[in-house]
């Protein structure tokens, strides 16, 4: 009886110490484990990564729950469930777009360009034809930016070539760079193409024309062969209806114009007069 007594106790006491050292062994982790170098930051990104895989393996140990966390990462590098990562990549700007003043506009389409010419009043307004494709172009439009900064009273109408190309047939543009200048009741005042090497035509027309003056009449914008060469053109969608004339006073109107019949006659005798002339011309 005493042996069994004494086997007993053994066998109570070995389970006793066993437990007591599991215990011992299990209260060694803590739940939360903090891991943190001498220096307080991985001597690589890759090894952090690798930590992270290595200890985000197992969540639990012996049904007790364990995060782990590291300590001297950027927010950018830490682990979490279902982290993504985005890049953002910016616009890239265009050779045109670059370096534009608040008094250059770039053109949509033919009615925009009517409307912009009207709208501008006694400004001068230039109309810069490029396309993005034309090196003489890209290489002069710094220049025309500078040019505009220092005129800020001038307004620059850019007008892309490539997307346009239909409306610039109309308006007779197949040189490029081309620049047309206009100015309230004047209309067109002159056109011209010019490179870098004679930016010199350019400003000297854009000193001849900044000038302030007062127009007598309403804007002109473009002519009205342009505006009908435009509306006539099937691949744009504009309209132009031509105004008549119609004089102030009526009755001086009436006094003073022509009938049909007198227009005809003198239309069969300017005719007349022509004719003989050529005949007189070729010897006949």
């Amino acid at each position: 009886m005493a042996e069994v007594l004494t086997k007993t106790g053994l066998v109570s006491s070995w389970r006793g110490d066993s437990q007591r050292h599991h215990h011992r062994r299990v209260s060694t982790v803590p739940n939360t484990c903090s891991f943190v170098s001498g220096a307080g930051r991985f001597p690589s990104l890759k090894i952090k990564s690798q930590i992270l895989r290595s200890w985000s393996s197992s969540s639990e140990f012996q049904g007790k729950k364990l995060v782990f966390r590291v300590r001297g990462l950027p927010n950018r590098f830490r682990a979490s469930t279902g982290a993504q990562m985005s890049y953002r990549i910016g616009k890239v700007q265009k050779w045109w777009e670059k370096g534009l003043k608040p008094n250059m506009k770039e053109v949509t389409s033919a009615q925009d360009l009517v409307e912009s010419l009207l709208n501008a009043g006694d400004k001068l307004v230039v109309v810069d034809f490029f396309s993005p494709g034309c090196g003489g172009c890209k290489a002069l439009h710094p220049k025309i930016c500078q040019l505009a900064e220092m005129n800020p009273d001038v307004q620059f109408l850019q007008v892309n070539y490539e997307e346009l190309k239909s409306m610039c047939y109309s308006l007779n543009v197949h040189v490029l760079p081309f620049f047309r200048f206009y100015r309230g009741a004047h209309g067109r005042l002159c056109s011209f193409s010019c490179t870098n090497a004679t930016i010199k035509k350019f400003k000297d027309a854009l000193a001849k024309h900044t000038p302030d003056r007062c127009s007598l009449g309403p804007t002109m914008g473009l002519e009205e062969r342009e505006l009908l060469a435009l509306s006539a053109n099937k691949d744009l969608s504009f309209t132009y209806s031509p105004k008549p004339l119609q004089p102030a006073n009526e009755e001086f109107a009436t006094e003073t114009a022509p009938s049909t019949e007198s227009l005809l006659s003198s239309l069969i005798h300017n005719y007349e007069v022509s004719k003989e002339r050529t005949l007189t011309t070729s010897g006949r």
